[in-house]
């Protein structure tokens, strides 16, 4: 672990052209959820001869951050509790004392090309690359940024987010807003959309005030479970690119194997995406880790955007938590047979069909996950499409690196598009050695199979 140190603290605040929101923006009920659940947290590494001096960097990263926020104003918000209706809502206000966004400048010895190569990541250094933000007590901000100097010239840039209004979509489109700002370049088109009255649940604002007093009984306090909290210093991460190569390897694999799917004995016709196909191979290769008696189910949790699958679209440019939980099972003797890969494809499949009929279906993500037996429950988080590498170049070329900082559990998988723009990034977290060093045989093994 490289210590980091803290040099400034300060605030990028709303310019005076920001368009701020006339109200409070209410979380609806998909959202509202999330005020207990982890933190969004996410590290950019850049390094090379483009790169500008620190200070120069910190500069341009300041401004374009400020231009970025005339059309995020709410970004620059807090979230509130309004005690007289039990509601949480953003407010935003260019009038308030303390509007804008934390911005922590730091300097590190940490090495900017260990931390960016294929080695096995340094958790407790990366935790401290991204800002610090007690997020469990209302008023909350919704985002914080820091930006680090590392050795060898390196240069971190960490972003924490609240996750009640950041989903990945969201993160990634405001990632990309910040970068064209930075480079001078003109916004993405359309502008972020932060009308909630776009994602429509049956039960509208009350169902929001349910949920609130079911999972957050003590607001403004909004503490995470501690089942959440426990053992994520002693996780040990690794991240793995499979490339368009393997991934075609891959697909051609359950498909030949497929035939009958073993978990239904319904035919494999569809040919597999990279989502499947990767969601597959780390579930396999988590089940083949551990010791889980044959009988038993195994699960596989996966978050969908549902933003275009309602009814009518959210649009591409909601901005906010538009989310749904899937839940695949299967006995553990279905993913240690020739035929695991494809088993465990199509019972993924099953469920990006189910939510493609019925996207609202899983809304209630704490109750899917809630009682699962968490040593034999892999959760994927994140999303092959997630183009996270082409979007952030701020004008000194694509991140060497870009991982989460924060992943939250025992068996959890984090997807983003790799650098090269085909492939897929595979970030893995696991508490004990021999399950990864196993993990890790399989995942090989299982990619070089022909």
């Amino acid at each position: 672990m490289a210590p980091v140190r803290i040099v400034d603290v300060s605030y990028v605040t709303l310019p005076a052209n920001a368009a701020v929101p006339p109200e409070d923006i209410k979380l609806n009920a998909m959202e509202a959820q999330w005020l207990v659940l982890p933190l969004v947290q996410h590290l950019l590494l850049f390094e090379g001869d483009q790169l500008p001096p620190f200070d120069a960097v910190v500069h341009s990263l300041k401004s374009s951050l400020a231009v970025t926020l005339a059309t995020f104003a709410p970004l620059a918000g807090k979230l509130v509790h309004l005690a007289d209706t039990g509601d949480v809502a953003i407010r935003c206000s260019s009038a308030s004392s303390d509007a804008g966004v934390r911005f922590v400048v730091a300097e590190s010895g940490a090495d900017v090309r260990r931390l960016a190569g294929d080695e096995e990541v340094d958790v407790q250094t990366l935790k401290r690359l991204v800002p610090e933000v007690d997020m469990g007590q209302l008023p909350s901000p919704l985002l914080a940024v820091q930006a680090t100097r590392l050795e060898g010239g390196g240069v971190a840039l960490g972003i924490t987010a609240h996750h009640a209004v950041f989903d990945g979509r969201s993160l990634w489109r405001f990632v990309e807003a910040w970068a064209a700002a930075c480079r001078g370049d003109a916004m993405p088109e359309p502008p972020p959309c932060f009308d909630r009255s776009r994602v429509s649940l049956p039960g509208g604002q009350e169902l929001a005030r349910t949920v609130l007093r079911t999972y957050v009984p003590n607001l403004p306090v909004a503490t995470t479970p501690s089942v959440m909290q426990e053992d994520r210093p002693r996780f040990i991460r690794w991240t793995f690119t499979v490339d368009a190569q393997q991934i075609e390897r891959l697909k051609q694999r359950i498909v030949r194997l497929g035939g009958e799917a073993a978990h239904g004995g319904a035919p494999c016709r569809r040919h597999p995406t990279r989502f499947v196909a990767v969601a597959a191979l780390a579930w396999t290769c988590y089940v083949r880790c551990r010791s889980i008696p044959a009988d038993k189910d195994v699960f596989l949790m996966f978050i969908a955007d549902v933003r275009d699958r309602l009814d009518p679209p959210a649009g591409a440019e909601y901005f906010g938590a538009c989310l749904s939980g899937c839940l695949a099972t299967l006995p553990a003797r279905e993913l240690h047979g020739e035929r695991a890969l494809a088993a465990a494809a199509a019972a993924v499949q099953d469920e990006v069909e189910k939510i493609a009929e019925d996207p609202v279906a899983g809304w209630e993500l704490i109750r899917i996950s809630g009682p699962l037996p968490r040593d034999r429950f892999v959760n994927v988080s994140g999303s092959a499409s997630f183009a996270a590498y082409g979007v952030a170049d701020f004008g000194w070329g694509r991140p060497a690196r870009t991982v989460p900082a924060r992943m939250n559990r025992d068996g959890q998988v984090a997807l983003v598009r790799a650098r090269d723009g085909e492939g897929v990034q595979v970030s893995v977290s696991m508490l004990q050695r021999a399950h990864m060093d196993a993990f890790k045989a399989e995942f090989l093994e299982l990619l070089s199979d022909e």
